[in-house]
């Protein structure tokens, strides 16, 4: 199988590498990123790292040409700066990607979507539930969706909230009922990669108390 990762360097991307260059059945990963990724990756030679203008996408890259997709991009409004910024990485790049590999012949993908992700949710689930939707129309084969609650990371960019979210889901992890429990990167990675490599037709969505 031949696998395109995107949203390579953040928690959850990170960990979808690790676990797919550890995957026999994966002969090939590609990873378009905006800066290269850590040297000690360079030398893989099963790893092909494009480094890419995310805003432009390269749209006759012969790297489209992939069997499946696991899409783990994702900010939050006080990072990317507007609502508008926030839904352009969350919402219109995953669904980009999606379109430009469905397009190249890929017929699985795998997002990173949100716990509670709903149209008649806040504008950030809003939001994760119309990328989720713009995947879903575009008829992959196999779609796998992960709604997983807060994620147990150290993030690179300060997220203030999160950080004390996280630090109160890891202080009263026995009392929180195991939907609303926070979840690890690797977990995460599991279910997209186990979504993608199992390929059960139509459309999977796995709730965070899977995880």
């Amino acid at each position: 199988m031949n696998l395109l990762v995107v949203g390579a360097t953040g928690a959850v991307g990170r960990a979808v590498l690790r676990q797919a260059l550890a995957e026999e059945r994966i002969a090939r990963i590609v990873a378009p990123t905006r800066r290269p990724l850590e040297a000690a990756l360079a030398d893989i030679e099963r790893l092909v790292n494009p480094v890419i203008d995310f805003a432009r996408l390269p749209e006759e890259a012969p790297w489209w040409r992939v069997d499946a997709v696991v899409c783990t991009l994702g900010t939050t409004i006080r990072v990317a700066g507007s609502q508008a910024a926030f839904a352009a990485v969350d919402r219109d790049l995953p669904i980009a990607v999606g379109r430009l590999a469905r397009a190249a012949g890929a017929t699985r993908y795998a997002l990173n979507s949100s716990l509670g992700a709903s149209a008649g949710g806040s504008f950030y689930l809003r939001t994760k539930a119309e990328a989720e939707q713009g995947i879903i129309a575009l008829g992959f084969a196999s779609t796998t969706i992960v709604r997983p609650s807060l994620i147990d990371t150290e993030r690179s960019e300060p997220r203030p909230g999160e950080q004390v979210g996280l630090l109160f889901a890891r202080l009263l992890r026995p009392l929180i009922p195991r939907r609303y429990r926070a979840v690890s990167p690797e977990a995460i990675a599991a279910a997209l990669l186990g979504g993608i490599l199992e390929g059960r037709l139509g459309v999977r969505i796995v709730e965070s108390e899977a995880l």
